[in-house]
């Protein structure tokens, strides 16, 4: 009986944009057992993204509201579900399983469930992976782009630190969970980096330490000259973390270098270039790009189509002879303005209805 429970949430998770694909070892539903409980399985799989209060989930679903409330807060806590205001209070809805619930297990990840994701991870995220739009895009390092260029408030990660009032770093929940599977890697773990629009946000936080403005600035350079990829949620605004990313532990990026998957991630507006008489194909960008699209013969060669954008190499250049410069206008890509036009657009690209889930 409780694996049919938890079929049922796995099914209700895919028939989100994001997706939760079965798999023929049903490792997906070994995992949501780790996570969930029956009796929270159960709560989980009749919400919908949009929020409702308790009230009205009481309502909906023929519960007592006052277990009902505490049921929801405490699933809230071990963050297995959406929370936040709404009209008349506080409202509880469903998150996906990436991104969203498996992020919010910082702080609770263990080796067994670390182990049950690398399984699911190796099995399905192939099939959530090349379905467009990508999870997450490229922000270019700051320093990389040519100075007589206009950015684009969403394409820098310094302004979209600017346009916010509360920062804070958590430990990468995937290089955590990399190391628990016994593959550690060796970047730097305290660089995941967490925003808000609300001042103090992160003040008494038990998991996100929190930081100032300067400080969040200073964890960005430090990322990147550890050779991090700067990445955000697929849309421009609403922006709530920046990734630093490696292709050796990331979820996402490692879509690339295991799977293969070319357009895992979307690409920035922007391609690297070299000054040829600068260069002295020392080797050393080549050394820091992720994805491959550095060479060196005679000249150093840049595969723009590999190319994400983000800059890390131009940091290890000792002559700088490497900048970003703006792709051409029919090769920049297009980024959903809101999530709900990223889920909009998946959804469309999946053949799945919204109106199931909203």
């Amino acid at each position: 009986m409780s694996q049919d429970i938890y079929r049922t949430l796995a099914r209700r998770l895919d028939a989100l944009p994001n997706g939760y694909p079965a798999t023929d070892s049903g490792v997906e539903l070994r995992l949501l057992e780790r996570l969930f409980t029956p009796e929270q399985a159960a709560l989980a799989a009749p919400l919908r993204l949009t929020l409702e209060t308790a009230e009205q989930l009481s309502a909906r679903l023929g519960m007592e509201y006052v277990p009902l409330r505490k049921q929801l807060k405490e699933m809230v806590r071990r963050g297995l579900i959406a929370a936040g205001p709404v009209e008349h209070g506080l409202g509880y809805g469903l998150m996906p399983f990436v991104v969203g619930i498996y992020e919010m297990q910082l702080g609770r990840l263990d080796k067994e469930t670390a182990e049950l994701f690398e399984q699911y991870h190796r099995q399905a995220f192939g099939q959530m992976a090349g379905i467009q739009p990508a999870f997450h895009r490229v922000v270019p390092v700051n320093e990389s782009i040519r100075r007589d260029l206009s950015v684009h408030p969403s394409e820098s990660a310094a302004a979209i630190i600017a346009n916010h009032q509360a920062w804070g770093v958590v430990d990468c929940l995937c290089r955590v969970q990399k190391a628990l599977v016994g593959e550690p890697c060796p970047h730097p773990v305290d660089v995941c980096m967490v925003l808000s629009s609300r001042p103090g946000a992160f003040d008494h936080d038990e998991i996100v330490r929190a930081l100032t403005q300067e400080e969040a600035l200073n964890t960005l350079h430090r990322a990147a000259e550890a050779g991090l990829v700067h990445s955000v949620s697929n849309n421009q605004q609403g922006l709530t973390y920046i990734c630093n990313c490696c292709t050796c532990a990331c979820g996402i990026l490692r879509g690339m270098a295991e799977l293969g998957i070319a357009n895992v991630v979307a690409r920035s507006s922007y391609v690297n270039t070299v000054d040829e008489d600068l260069c002295l194909l020392c080797g050393a960008c080549v050394e820091k790009c992720q994805f491959n699209a550095l060479e060196l013969e005679a000249a150093l060669v840049i595969h723009a189509q590999r190319c994400t954008g983000c800059g890390v190499c131009t940091l290890a250049c000792p002559e700088g002879a490497l900048t970003l410069v703006l792709r051409p206008a029919d090769e920049q890509p297009a980024i959903p303005e809101t999530h709900d036009d990223w889920l909009a657009a998946r959804a469309a690209a999946r053949g799945i209805d919204l109106s199931d889930v909203l």
